[in-house]
């Protein structure tokens, strides 16, 4: 019932991601665009140049923060890498696995050496 229950996460989880592909290229263009408008308003030297890039950097700034909810996408997208990261990794229990630290284990074997 658990592994249902993570299938069914996972298939909400992909849909999500896919109804928001869109919005998150595009708040992936903007951060990107942004990065280079503060690039060239740093190396501008006039300050009408550097009134340009700032109205600019806030005209794309305002086509980030309208998609804002793309990041609805990207938590969609962290649960599917944690999920597929960890898919078959888990560890199977042995109780009589003895340790190497445990003294009759170590007499055990010790005691198999001398009886050679």
């Amino acid at each position: 019932m658990k592994k249902f229950l993570i299938f069914l996460l996972a298939i909400a989880a992909l849909f999500i991601l896919l109804a928001n592909i869109g919005p998150l290229i595009l708040l992936g263009v903007c951060v990107y665009l942004l990065y280079v408008i503060f690039k060239k308003f740093v190396k501008s030297d006039s300050m009408a140049g550097k009134v340009i890039w700032v109205l600019l950097g806030l005209f794309v700034l305002s086509v980030a923060l309208s998609n804002i909810y793309a990041v609805i996408g990207l938590a969609a997208l962290y649960f599917l890498y944690v999920l597929f990261r960890n898919n078959g990794k888990e560890e199977e229990i042995i109780f009589n696995k003895p340790s190497e630290s445990d003294p009759f284990t170590n007499f055990e074997r010790q005691w198999a050496d001398m009886n050679k």
